[in-house]
């Protein structure tokens, strides 16, 4: 599974409820460790098995990624025969209770769920590493092979059972991050089909607002005048600023445009961006460019949004009878430099 397909999150292992069973763990370990202190030789050992016991469920909860990742998965192996270690070395022989060794049960709820995130081979190995530390335990101290593996053997059921459930969860966890990946993508689609849409739509109302009185006028005759001559060359400009310039619409401009033209002035407006400027710095750029059109008299104007990865965003090119000048925006959207020829 990739890394924003983590089973931890089908079974709420990254909520607060998961660490508040965390701490419920570390309560039951330690209360396990005080209350089964008889005839031990050394309290020490017995409290140091609970850290070790209670890091390794903080790992387990904590570690990223799916499988778990191998460095938290060779830890965890150790929790098992460290704790149950650690307890040998001070329990009496034989043990006063057999709840003296309650690290085999704190172990073996960590390796179950190791099963469930992908590492069952490494609970397996935790496991019989934590058997044979017993099985050792019980040689020399003359109760017997059999003794020990009595005594540990017990666990296999519950590990055994968590690894039939992780056989069957992570299929389906798989399966259901698949959907959830599905689904994202359909809806991701829909929503670019539907701003598709809603542009197409408030293109079209925007062109029936504005052509259709003045073909109307057309087509009942009789001849146009000049001024709606005009209004037809600057409906027609509009309309192809707004499919050749799409990141330079701005209220501003097209007024600005709008209105060089009805002067004389020719304008062409290109985007060769292709992507949508901060919005802070479409606006610098968009009023500057406004403001230069309103200050030019004569001649011709391109102005230009630039393809990305160059040091400048737009230029703006003037030439009129007299000469050529040329205006160049930064990133910030506003003007770097200036050259006239």
């Amino acid at each position: 599974m990739s890394a924003n397909q983590d089973v931890r999150d089908l079974l709420g292992m990254r909520s607060r409820t998961a660490y508040l069973v965390i701490a419920l763990y570390a309560v039951s370990c330690l209360v396990s460790a005080l209350s089964t202190l008889e005839g031990v030789r050394s309290i020490w050992p017995i409290l140091l098995a609970v850290p070790i016991c209670v890091g390794g469920a903080v790992l387990l909860l904590a570690a990223p990624g799916d499988p778990l990742p191998l460095k938290a998965s060779l830890a965890l192996i150790a929790v098992g025969p460290a704790s149950c270690g650690a307890i040998y070395t001070v329990v009496p022989i034989p043990i006063s209770s057999s709840l003296q060794t309650w690290p085999f049960g704190s172990s073996v709820a960590i390796y179950t769920f190791m099963c469930v995130r992908g590492r069952t081979s490494f609970a397996w190995i935790g496991l019989a590493s934590t058997i044979a530390v017993s099985i050792v335990w019980a040689v020399q101290s003359g109760q017997g092979l059999g003794y020990g593996l009595s005594l540990s053997g017990i666990n296999i059921a519950p590990l055994l059972m968590a690894t039939f459930f992780a056989f069957t969860i992570r299929p389906l966890a798989k399966s259901v991050f698949e959907l959830r990946t599905q689904s994202t993508l359909r809806i991701a689609s829909e929503a670019a089909a539907s701003a598709v849409l809603e542009e197409r739509d408030a293109q079209l109302r925007r062109l029936d607002e504005q052509a259709r009185p003045l073909l109307g006028r057309i087509v009942d005759g009789p001849d146009l005048q000049p001024d709606e001559v005009m209004a037809c060359a600057l409906l027609e400009a509009d309309l192809r600023d707004s499919l050749r310039a799409r990141g330079l619409m701005d209220s501003r401009l097209v007024k600005a445009a709008r209105s060089a033209r009805s002067r004389g002035i020719a304008v062409i407006m290109l985007d060769d961006r292709g992507r949508e400027l901060d919005e802070k710095v479409h606006a610098e750029l968009t009023s500057s460019a406004a403001a230069e059109l309103d200050h030019i008299g004569s001649g011709s104007v391109t102005l230009r949004m630039l393809p990305p990865g160059r040091a400048t965003i737009a230029t703006i090119l003037h030439d009129d009878a007299d000469d050529i000048r040329r205006l160049e925006y930064g990133p910030d959207g506003r003007i770097v430099g200036a050259e006239t020829t």
